[in-house]
Parts: structure tokens; sequence; C-alpha cells
């Protein structure tokens, strides 16, 4: 994958670019909710209930704990180039504390049902990726206090988008789980770590050993 992939900048596991000039195509796990903005190129995203494609000067809203395949695509002889933006759990959680007493939008509503949605291009969107752009283009790091900041800013955007946003990110039951045996079977010769095996089954590092020792006499790494 290393080789498919140019640029990839990742900070913090919230902010992510990267760019792809080839083709490629796996099954992704979305282990928390996520936004996406396509620069150039075109996102493909193949869930249960739908496809949806993204293309360039697009927004997509990704909902945690699901499976999708997905498939990156140049356009134009230009590579795939995208911001990925993650609404960690507890920065979530310290916001719905903070409204939840007087949020009357949290109650009777339902949640988005669809594992992607498209969203509108919104002077508030355009706004928070414009601001990511100068350090997805750069190897400056933003500040820890930044970044936190801007997940604020981007539960804002969502919620004035759509009130089935209230109730899709202040979910908090427990984080989706899948089999760990099949999982490991199936993608043992990636070149993955094991904190990028637990996330990708739903599972911080420490669930990920204690439900692994469950399963098998062997470690993770021996196994």
């Amino acid at each position: 994958m290393s080789k498919q992939i140019e640029n990839l900048i990742n900070y913090g596991d919230i902010l992510l670019s990267c760019r792809i000039p080839h083709d490629m195509h796996w099954e992704h796990r979305m282990p928390a909710h996520s936004v996406i903005f396509v620069r150039s190129g075109k996102l493909v995203i193949e869930g249960r209930e739908r496809t949806d494609e993204v293309t360039a000067g697009n927004y997509v809203f990704m909902r945690r704990d699901c499976s999708v395949n997905v498939t990156k695509v140049p356009l134009d002889g230009k590579p795939y180039l995208a911001v990925c933006f993650t609404l960690p759990r507890k920065e979530l959680k310290e916001y719905y504390n903070r409204i939840a007493p007087t949020c009357k939008k949290l109650r009777r509503t339902p949640p988005l049902a669809q594992t992607a949605s498209i969203l509108p291009q919104t002077v508030a969107l355009k706004s928070l990726f414009d601001s990511f752009l100068p350090y997805a283009d750069s190897t400056e790091a933003p500040s820890d206090e930044w970044l936190k900041l801007k997940v604020q800013e981007a539960i804002m955007c969502l919620l004035s988008i759509d009130a089935r946003f209230y109730p899709t990110l202040f979910d908090f039951s427990e984080a989706w789980k899948i089999d760990l045996l099949d999982f490991m079977e199936q993608n043992y010769t990636e070149d993955m770590t094991l904190e990028e095996f637990a996330s990708y089954t739903g599972r911080s590092l420490a669930t990920f050993k204690r439900d692994f020792a469950k399963v098998s006499p062997l470690p993770p790494q021996r196994w």
C-alpha cells in the first residue's frame, strides 16, 4: 500500500491527508465518525444499502461502526487527493455533556440510517476544510489544542445541516466489534500494527489483547 500512496499525512489520528496516483480499492472499516473532503479524483463508497460517488469539491460523512468497500480513483490526469477529519469519541462526549440538558433535538429524532451521507456544500464546511489545507500541503503539524477546537467546529457544522446528526454523533453505545479470528485470518498478510488491527476490529489496543486471549492461547504477535 505504501507504494500506491505517495503523500500520507496523519496528525493525531484526527486529520489525515492522502495523495493516490493509481486506482486503489479495499474494504474499509470505520471505527469512528469522519468527514472526508475530496480535493481531486473520485471516491466510490459501496455500502450494503447503496453505492455513492463523491467527486472533487464534495464532502461525505462516514458513520462509525460500519464496513464499506471504497475505491479511490484519479481523474483527468490528477491523482486522488483527499482530506479526512475524524471525530473522536472523547470530544463528542464532552460536547454532548455541554448541550444535553437543554437540547430537545436529542429526543424523538431518528439517527442517520445510511453508512455514507454526501453533505451539502455549506460555507461552514468550506471554511472548516480550507483551514486544514495548509497543514495537508506542508510538513508543519497543527497543535493538539487547535485540532480539538476544529473537532468542535466540525460537530457544529454537521448539527446545522441535519437534526439527525444529533442522535448519530451522540450515540455512545458500545463500539462495534467484529470477529477477531475471522478478521485476522483474512488480513494476517497485511502490513498492519497491533494498534491498526485493534482499530479495524472496533477495539482499543487493551481490549483487543484481552479479547484475543479469549479465543487463542497465543498472543497476537506469535499468532
